[in-house]
């Protein structure tokens, strides 16, 4: 199976910001005049030259002012001096300080913020900036989680940052795996198998586990499948029916068809068979005097359809988790064999000797991946010569791999030791030739069109 190599996808720090270094230089310019057009400061409200800004906060915004500065934002159309306008809001004008700020200085306020923080955290002008905005400006916040968290509101952005440039690129997909933070790079974006340095195969086109012979297209629509609760509705269909009164879901628990809906609030009394009142239906309690052939056939009709497709849904699904929960069990059996490989070299055999133990586990792991995902690829086939085929090959993988796991977890003793040996080596070629001719015939189907599909 052909695989792309992952790799290890660094962030380059200086690419990160390419406004590092003009951040650094903009602590040597004058702070009383900053270059606007060096410092990105994105998008912020300023205040309109006449606008008086409240509520206190640092001296800049809110400084006191004198005596002398009048506001024509007064309730009595200001005045100079401490005198003012007159009206009912003049003594409450007195007590209320505030200050009129341009533009300009809202600017360099900014500025200055950024600057004081950074002299802590040491970070470019720009990450800085985003930090400051993250937390309203108020650098006091900033400082105190910044101070405790320092590493991972690091990673955190430099994640973010990544996570943007590797979601639009069509060559790069992160790894699945937990707490893996590598990106696997391809030539062409295609459904192949990648394999991360982490150990995790997965599929670059969906990022799901790799799940040969499945295409992408049935393993979400199975996904999906398996999470709703579309069965438990089929499930519903199948042996419940509403109240016509009040739509409460009814299971039928005795062969009575007179029928006492259980909702406090509805009580409604109806016939089971044909669900209407049960106040026509008179003392035919067993036998429903209005009933209607039509009604009735295509009621009977619908329930078989849904007890059917219940049916046939568990069927797939319980072999699809019963082989889901034996790899799981599986991948601890390399902890077993390593223990059974150290027994066997104290039997004088050597370290080469019994890597065929390893070998059989890989193998026997990959064939319940690929049986796993064969049900999914069956539930959604059509029947057809072909088809057929493909489910003697399911069949008789499906067997030898039974046969191979019960093989490795068997003692091993002396006696046996050479006679497992060869069992379990005959086993595993024969399952590893088995799993790629069903593989080759799936493959064969969809370059030749033989498949046809159920619209699920």
């Amino acid at each position: 199976m052909d695989s792309d190599e992952g790799y290890n996808y660094e962030f380059d720090e200086d690419e990160e910001c390419s406004e590092e270094d003009s951040g650094a230089e903009e602590e040597d310019e004058d702070e009383d005049e900053p270059d606007d057009d060096n410092l990105d400061l994105g998008e912020v409200e300023l205040v309109e030259p006449g606008l008086g800004v409240g509520g206190e906060r640092d001296g800049l915004l809110c400084g006191e002012t004198g005596g002398g500065g009048g506001s024509a934002l007064g309730p009595g159309g200001g005045g100079g001096g401490g005198g003012g306008g007159s009206g009912p809001g003049h003594e409450q004008e007195e007590d209320y300080r505030y200050e009129v700020l341009t533009a300009e200085q809202i600017l360099q306020h900014m500025v200055e913020c950024i600057r004081e923080v950074n002299e802590v955290i040491q970070n470019p002008a720009t990450i800085t900036r985003i930090l400051l905005s993250h937390f309203n400006w108020d650098k006091e916040k900033l400082m105190e989680r910044r101070l405790i968290t320092d590493s991972k509101v690091k990673l955190k952005y430099q994640h973010l940052i990544t996570n943007s440039f590797v979601e639009c690129n069509r060559l790069l997909k992160w790894c699945p795996a937990p707490d893996c933070h590598h990106v696997v790079k391809v030539q062409y974006p295609d459904a192949k198998p990648v394999r991360c340095k982490c150990g995790r195969q997965f599929c670059f086109n969906c990022g799901e586990n790799w799940h040969d012979p499945v295409k992408c297209k049935w393993l979400k629509k199975w996904i999906k499948k398996c999470d709703d609760d579309s069965e438990t509705s089929n499930w519903i269909a199948a042996n419940t029916k509403e109240c016509p009164k009040c739509h409460v879901t009814i299971e039928k628990d005795g062969g009575c068809n007179h029928m006492v809906c259980r909702n406090q609030n509805c009580k409604a009394e109806f016939c089971w068979v044909c669900l209407g009142p049960w106040e026509p239906h008179g003392s035919a309690w067993y036998n429903c005097n209005r009933y209607n052939e039509d009604d009735a056939k295509a009621a009977r009709d619908a329930q078989e359809r849904s007890r059917a497709a219940l049916q046939r849904y568990l069927f797939y699904c319980n072999r699809y988790m019963n082989h889901m929960q034996s790899l799981r069990f599986e991948h601890k059996l390399y902890a077993q064999v390593k223990q059974k490989m150290e027994e066997m070299q104290q039997h004088n055999m050597s370290w080469i000797e019994v890597q065929f133990l390893k070998k059989a586990v890989d193998v026997l792991c990959q064939c319940r991946a690929t049986l796993m995902y064969t049900y999914v690829f069956a539930f959604y086939l059509k029947k057809n010569n072909q088809s057929i085929i493909f489910e003697n090959n399911q069949a008789d993988l499906e067997n030898a791999t039974e046969v191979l796991s019960g093989y490795l977890e068997r003692d091993i003793s002396q006696d046996s030791l050479q006679d497992i040996k060869q069992k379990v080596q005959d086993k595993y070629r024969y399952c590893e030739s088995r799993r790629r001719v069903l593989l080759q015939h799936v493959h064969e189907g969809y370059e030749k069109d033989l498949w046809e599909y159920i619209e699920d």
